[in-house]
Formats: C-alpha cells, sequence, structure tokens
C-alpha cells in the first residue's frame, strides 16, 4: 500500500486531501454525537422542571439510541455506494436540524420527536467518520489514529456533565442543544473544503422497502428490550406482538435482499469467519461495558453510601482506561500480534468484570474504580483492534459496510446488557424484599434514598436495610456481569488470523 501526501491507492482519494484538517473535523463530528449523552444526562431534570411529562423520562435517551442503532449499517452501506463527505456531512446536516429543534420543544413529546431525528443524523457520525480514517490513514497508522478517536469518547464522558451543569446554570436547557449548531457547521464546512474523494459514480437500485424492512425489525426488537420489563411486564400482548413484528419484518428483509441486485446490508459480509467473530465479540463485550455505566454508580451510591460525585469519579475510571487503551493499541500490536492483542483485551475485560464480582465492601470507591479501569482499559484494546482488524480485511467499497456492522454490534449489545441486568436487579430486588413482606415498599424507599430521601428522611435502620438489599440485588448483577465477561474472553480466541485486504491497482470504487 503506498501513501503519498495522504492518498493511498486503497482509498478513492482525488486531492491530496489534508489529514490533519480531515482527522480534526472528524474528531469534532465524533465529540458532538459522544458527549450528546452525558450533557443531556445533567440537564435533563432541569428540562423536565420546565416540559413535564416526567413518566417519558427515559424515552429522551431511548428515543435517541432507536434511531441511531436502527440506522447505523444504512448510512454505513450508503458511504460505499456515495462516498464518505456526502454521507457523513448529511448526517451532521440533519443531526442539527434534530439539535435546533430539540432546543425549540414545548413539550416532552416534542422533544421526544426531535430526538427521534437526532438519533438518525447520529447514525451516521460514528460509522461514517471511522470509515475516513480507515481511508485516510495505512494499516500501520491506524492504531494511533483510533487511539485519538477513542480518546474523544473518554474526554466527552468526562466534561459532558460540567458542561451540562454550568450551561443550564448560566444560560437555560435551550443551549444543551444548540450549542452543537456552531461546532457541527464547522465540522461541514472543514469536511467540504479538505476532503477530497473521486467516487466513480455509478447508478445505483437502492433498496428503500429492503431499507424499511430493516428499520421496522431493528426498532421492533430494540423497543421489546429497552420498555419489557419497564413500561410493560416482560410477558405481554406488547411484547408479544413486538416480537412477531421483528420475526415478520426481519424475514421479509431477509428474503428481499436474497433477491436484491444490489442490497443494502451485505449478508455476505457478515458470513465472513472475521467479521461474525469479532462481532460476536464486540456484542458480549458491549452488554459487559454497560454494566459498569449503569449500575456502578448505584452500588456506590446505595451500598457504600458515597456521594453522586464519588460515584462519578469510580466511573470517570473506566472513561479512563478505554482512550488509554486504544491510544496503547499500536505499541500492543507490535509487540504481539493482532489476534493476541484481542486475546489480552478479552482477558483483561473479564479480569475487571471479576475484580468487581469478588470486591468485599472494604475496598471501597478505589476498589471499585480500579475494576472500572481494567474493563475500560480491556475495552479499549477490543474496539481499536476489532475495528484495524475489519478495516484491513475488507476493500474500500465494503469498508463503511464492516466499519458500521461492528459499531452497530456494540450499541446493540449495549442496548441488551441494559436490559438483561436490568431484569437480573429487579428480579433479585423484589426477592429480597419480598422476604420482609414489602417489596413495592421497598422500592420506593430506595427511590426516596437516591432522590436524598425526599421529604422524609430514612431512618439508619431503613438505610442499612436498603443498603443490604441493593448488596445482594448488585451482586447478582455483577456476577451476570463476570459470566458474560468471561464468554467475551472465550470468544476472543475464535478471532482468525487477520486476512487483509491486498488493493493492488485499485484506484477507485467499483
Amino acid at each position: 500500500m503506498n501513501e503519498r501526501a495522504g492518498q493511498t491507492t486503497e482509498a478513492p482519494v482525488r486531492a491530496p486531501s489534508r489529514r490533519p484538517v480531515v482527522l480534526g473535523c472528524v474528531m469534532l463530528a465524533l465529540f458532538m454525537a459522544a458527549v450528546e449523552v452525558t450533557i443531556v444526562a445533567t440537564a435533563l431534570p432541569a428540562i423536565v422542571g420546565k416540559l413535564g411529562g416526567f413518566a417519558l423520562y427515559t424515552w429522551v435517551f431511548s428515543g435517541f439510541l432507536l434511531t441511531q442503532a436502527s440506522t447505523i449499517l444504512v448510512f454505513g452501506k450508503l458511504a460505499d455506494l456515495y462516498g464518505r463527505r456526502p454521507v457523513l456531512i448529511a448526517g451532521i446536516a440533519v443531526f442539527l436540524v434534530g439539535s435546533t429543534l430539540c432546543g425549540l420543544a414545548w413539550s416532552m413529546p416534542a422533544l421526544i420527536a426531535f430526538r427521534l431525528l437526532q438519533g438518525l443524523g447520529a447514525g451516521s457520525i460514528q460509522p461514517v467518520a471511522t470509515t475516513i480514517v480507515g481511508d485516510l490513514y495505512t494499516p500501520k497508522e491506524r492504531p494511533r489514529v483510533q487511539g485519538w478517536l477513542s480518546s474523544v469518547w473518554g474526554f466527552a464522558a468526562i466534561v459532558g456533565p460540567l458542561a451540562g451543569g454550568l450551561i443550564v446554570e448560566a444560560l437555560s436547557w435551550h443551549w444543551i442543544f444548540w450549542i452543537n449548531v456552531p461546532v457541527g457547521l464547522l465540522t461541514i464546512t472543514g469536511l467540504s473544503l479538505f476532503l477530497r474523494e473521486d467516487v466513480v459514480h455509478h447508478k445505483h437500485r437502492i433498496d428503500y422497502a429492503g431499507i424499511l424492512l430493516f428499520c421496522i425489525a431493528i426498532a421492533s426488537l430494540l423497543v421489546a428490550v429497552m420498555q419489557g420489563g419497564v413500561a410493560w411486564p416482560w410477558a405481554s400482548m406488547q411484547t408479544l406482538v413486538l416480537v412477531v413484528l421483528f420475526v415478520a419484518a426481519l424475514a421479509l428483509y431477509l428474503r428481499r435482499e436474497s433477491r436484491a441486485p444490489e442490497p443494502m446490508v451485505d449478508l455476505a459480509l457478515w458470513r465472513s469467519r472475521l467479521v461474525a467473530s469479532v462481532n460476536a465479540t464486540s456484542l458480549l463485550a458491549g452488554s459487559a461495558i454497560i454494566g459498569v455505566t449503569s449500575f456502578v454508580p448505584m452500588y456506590v451510591q446505595g451500598v457504600l453510601g458515597r456521594s453522586a460525585i464519588v460515584a462519578g469519579f469510580a466511573l470517570t475510571a473506566m472513561s479512563v482506561g478505554w482512550p488509554l487503551a486504544s491510544m496503547l493499541s499500536g505499541r500492543f500490536l507490535r509487540a504481539l500480534d493482532a489476534r493476541a492483542t484481542v486475546r489480552v483485551g478479552g482477558a483483561v475485560l473479564f479480569a475487571g468484570s471479576l475484580a468487581l464480582c469478588s470486591m468485599p465492601r472494604a475496598f471501597g470507591p478505589i476498589g471499585i474504580g480500579a475494576s472500572a479501569f481494567l474493563m475500560g482499559f480491556g475495552m479499549g484494546l477490543l474496539n481499536t483492534t476489532f475495528i484495524i482488524l475489519i478495516q484491513g480485511s475488507v476493500p474500500w467499497a465494503k469498508r463503511g459496510s464492516a466499519t458500521a456492522s461492528n459499531i452497530f454490534s456494540r450499541i446493540l449489545g449495549s442496548t441488551f446488557g441494559a436490559a438483561a441486568l436490568g431484569a437480573v436487579l429487579n428480579g433479585s430486588l423484589y426477592r429480597a424484599f419480598a422476604q420482609t413482606g414489602g417489596a413495592a415498599a421497598g422500592l420506593e424507599t430506595i427511590r426516596r434514598m437516591f432522590n436524598g430521601g425526599a421529604t422524609l428522611p430514612l431512618a439508619d435502620e431503613q438505610r442499612a436495610s436498603i443498603a443490604n438489599a441493593l448488596s445482594y440485588a448488585l451482586s447478582h448483577v455483577f456476577l451476570t456481569l463476570a459470566i458474560v465477561g468471561a464468554i467475551t474472553m472465550v470468544m476472543t480466541w475464535l478471532v482468525p488470523r487477520r486476512a487483509v485486504f491486498k488493493p493492488a491497482g485499485e484506484t477507485a470504487p467499483p
């Protein structure tokens, strides 16, 4: 593979593209998508206070995730067909329109509708931005650059809550969304001026019906997973209807795609042993890592009795471990091969989950933070190496789809993991409180405790009882997490040796 002024024979880059400027634009785009979760989480109580609709609280997050996850694979394919730049710019534009409308929302239903639009734009940002890096940088350079991209997520996780609080205090909640507009416009300008692609345009037959069926299938599955056991019982008519809709839409989609001359999702790609093993491992790793994000703060506050700030620091340890491992992945890849690096990442992730599962209370937040750091470090090695493996095993014309497939698998795993671990928590709490004859009252007391005791202070005996119940329930959650971590580690041994695509003579996509 030759490189000259940022141009490779592998990627159809016309220019020279100005790689540092384009990389800066890519990092800005990823920062917008990454910080959106943490900054909105900080401001949401204030938003609910203004708009009302507390019952719809979780859908502000779920709606964003729903459309993002449903469209990732579609945008990855579109980037292969029409080039990275127009698809990424279009996604950022949709994201900015959604952000602007979110700031103008007059009610919670309106805010959720605009968050769906915002998530639609976000569905293109992460996979296409990551694919651009694969186009512009050689396999030798990609570990270092992917480490920089991962650092964006760690930085967003740290500064997002602080920025959200400052914006709400100094301005108003509307600016939580409007702050994206100047950043997005700057990103679009930079990509338009400095990213050069010479895509050979063909007349493509876009399978719009297939896209619709795929989005219906994924959306039905995600709604069933996110709302089952929360908005309605798992064994309910709503869950049954959504599962039936998922199966029917998926069956129709697979039938249609098997006959389509230009399928939107390349099923042959998923039959590759490398892609299949990497994506299956990413799904499991995503399920494990969401357990840290969701339940470590609850453990630190509810069981250890520490403040939300201390819980935040414990969680930040994972956000530091992930980008640190990503930045060091190049050294691991030079000292080991890619498959060995993946196995080290899986082992470190399992070690962190095992430590979290067996950690005595006496170790306190420091021990919990160390466990979270290990899991983040293992995930950083896995995520970066997986992207490099996938991007190095396919030609330019499939790189967008392949990159999107890995990101989609990780997000889908996080969604499943949150639902499954939440079900373990709820079931264990009900068993713990049922022994005292007050499950409903116990759950209400937990809500009061995390709300600072609400209007009625909790007696020491009540706090001790709640802490014991939470400890019992979270021990089951962390045990489940360790089992998922063990399976993830085993799955890393199924990843084959790297099969690098040799782009001899390729100067443009077909």
